[in-house]
């Protein structure tokens, strides 16, 4: 079931919060039983099938994890230690096979000229976001920082519709302390305001501003796989288009799980904060998919030795964390790419700070130019490994980066050459040819990219919106004081139902969230 749907918004949700607040007044364990239930049912309304598939994994995960805190009460190291390696082992195969097996059959198959049957499988939604929950709770409970001996709290931790399926990737830390107040059960006039305020944000963003861009975008990478080359201009245009979708989609799915989870009573951690805006790799990753961010450092490269063991090492911890977040979006070697791409940038980002603190010990914080040149080179860096996020084939992704860096000529529509006047006869004689046709695709192109690009940079972001009613569990009120700022007023509650008409009016053209294929 989507966010954006007229089954979600009209029967699920208003149900589903209805029951849960009634059954609050009598019991909480009932009322979070029926969470629980309702999102299962959620999760369900795609394949059916799968949810047997969920069930298991959290019987399975609930038992390691009670054994493992039981096992860090009474002191046995050993024991806990093998108690953890089979869980996350097994975590591990069951994400590896319905996630990678064919991947690594048809890279044998390349590899060796041989013909191993590929699998009839059929990858289950939001498999790695709960495969990645759960493994983070088996590594707390061993360390004797979570222990849940309730399953009803265990199973709604788990399986809580608004994260289920595309994230965030949530800390059983952050959620339990939630689930058990009193006060999660019963409705607040304010937490539904808020949260229907951030949700409605969230689905302009998706069904009116990421849906709106998706044909520009998949137009030229489409071209691109299909093995037709792109001039300059179409190449940047469908890059910049694809960053653009990707992201809003992604920003406005973040908003709607916030949102729908604050309705009934939950606050859930940040996983955007203007991503584009960053000024060095290091910050964007700071920005983007912040839960992954943290639970690939946390559970990865800390693991791994982190920064601890000198320079090299570090560098070669990031190379790792960041290859296998890369493998963690798909199984496909264009992600492996984009990560290890990722990878390379965040080795030479601190590189570069080193030798700048070598050489300039005393120059303190970044100056207005250098960090205008860092936020130049970081989006451009940022463009470019999206072209192998987005596209389907490597030899698409090169087509496409190939047109991006002029290998495969420069060309503009004719209909734009009257606008230019004689700037048209100077790009002529540059080597600039004009092509008759596509002159609405191209304007179409350019004028999404560079409009929801510019919001994306010089606006502030949902958090920012609404930074006086704690839109997140990990946002801090000083970090950032834009001028405007959501206040329950006439005023905005007017923009706001001129947004949710745009949005719900725009369902009709409903698209799957980009991130729900990983």
């Amino acid at each position: 079931m989507l966010f954006n749907s007229y089954a979600f918004l009209l029967l699920y949700l208003p149900i589903t919060a209805w029951v849960f607040f009634r059954l609050g007044t009598y019991s909480h364990r009932l009322a979070a039983a029926w969470l629980g239930g309702a999102s299962l049912f959620f999760y369900g309304y795609w394949n059916p099938a799968y949810v047997s598939l969920l069930l298991l994994s959290i019987f399975f995960n609930y038992g390691v994890g009670y054994a493992l805190a039981r096992e860090h009460e009474r002191g046995n190291g050993r024991r806990k230690r093998l108690i953890l390696a089979a869980g996350v082992s097994a975590d591990l195969a069951l994400l590896g096979y319905y996630k990678y097996a064919n991947f690594f059959l048809d890279t044998a198959n390349r590899l060796m000229g041989v013909e191993l049957p590929m699998q009839e499988i059929l990858l289950p939604l939001g498999i790695s976001f709960f495969t990645f929950t759960q493994i983070a709770f088996l590594v707390d409970a061993s360390c004797g920082k979570a222990k849940e001996y309730n399953f009803i709290h265990y199973l709604l931790f788990v399986t809580y519709f608004p994260h289920l399926i595309a994230g965030p990737v949530l800390h059983h830390k952050e959620m339990m302390p939630q689930f058990a107040r009193p006060e999660t059960y019963r409705p607040s006039w304010d937490n539904m305001t808020i949260g229907l305020t951030i949700f409605t944000i969230g689905l302009f963003k998706k069904a009116v501003l990421a849906d709106g861009i998706s044909p520009y975008a998949n137009g030229a990478f489409d071209t691109a796989d299909a093995g037709a080359s792109l001039d300059f201009f179409a190449a940047w245009g469908g890059a910049l288009a694809y960053t653009a979708q990707l992201y809003f989609d992604f920003s406005g799915y973040s908003d709607m799980a916030i949102g729908l989870s604050r309705m009934v009573g939950i606050v859930l951690p940040l996983n955007f904060n203007s991503p584009y805006k960053a000024t060095s790799i290091i910050d964007f990753w700071r920005r983007w998919h912040m839960t992954l961010s943290r639970f690939l450092r946390d559970y990865l490269y800390i693991p791994l030795g982190g920064s601890r063991m000198g320079r090299v090492r570090r560098y070669f911890n990031l190379l790792a964390t960041m290859l296998l977040g890369g493998l963690w979006h798909g199984a496909s070697w264009n992600f492996v790419l984009w990560g290890g791409l990722h990878g390379l940038y965040l080795v030479v980002n601190h590189v570069w700070r080193a030798l700048r603190q070598g050489v300039l010990p005393d120059a303190g914080a970044p100056g207005r130019v250098e960090r205008l040149a860092g936020w130049v080179l970081t989006f451009l860096a940022v463009v470019v490994a999206w072209v192998f996020f987005r596209a389907t084939t490597p030899e698409g992704a090169m087509i496409m980066l190939r047109g991006m860096f002029g290998l495969q000529g420069f060309a503009l529509p004719a209909a734009v050459r009257p606008v230019m006047g004689s700037m048209a006869d100077l790009l002529r004689a540059s080597g600039v040819e004009f092509y008759l046709g596509g002159g609405s695709q191209f304007v179409f192109t350019w004028a999404w990219a560079v409009t929801l690009l510019a919001v994306a940079l010089f606006l502030p972001n949902t958090q920012e919106f609404m930074r006086q009613h704690r839109p997140g569990l990990d946002f801090e009120l000083a970090e950032s004081r834009p001028a405007l700022a959501w206040k329950p007023n006439s005023s905005w509650a007017w923009l706001l139902a001129a947004l949710a008409a745009a949005g719900i009016l725009s369902l009709s053209q409903a698209t799957e969230f980009l991130y729900y294929q990983f």
